[in-house]
């Protein structure tokens, strides 16, 4: 009676996580972008959800991590 069927587990482990990196990517870019790149940004994020999300982390993200770091 309660166990889980396919469209409980993928709203476990794949809908939640890109929910909780859509959230992230957009509170990231709203902190750390500057000017019209920040709107630009969180319009692009907000409308494409998820791919958006992905996006920013690859393009944006993941270069200023590394820069801080090296």
């Amino acid at each position: 009676m309660f166990g889980l069927g396919l469209p409980e587990v993928l709203l476990l482990f794949v809908a939640l996580p890109l929910f909780a990196l859509w959230i992230w990517m957009i509170v990231e870019c709203a902190t750390k972008e500057q000017g019209t790149d920040r709107i630009v940004w969180i319009i692009i994020i907000v409308f494409t959800h998820a791919l958006g999300a992905v996006i920013y982390f690859l393009v944006r993200y993941l270069p200023r991590r590394r820069a801080v770091r090296g």
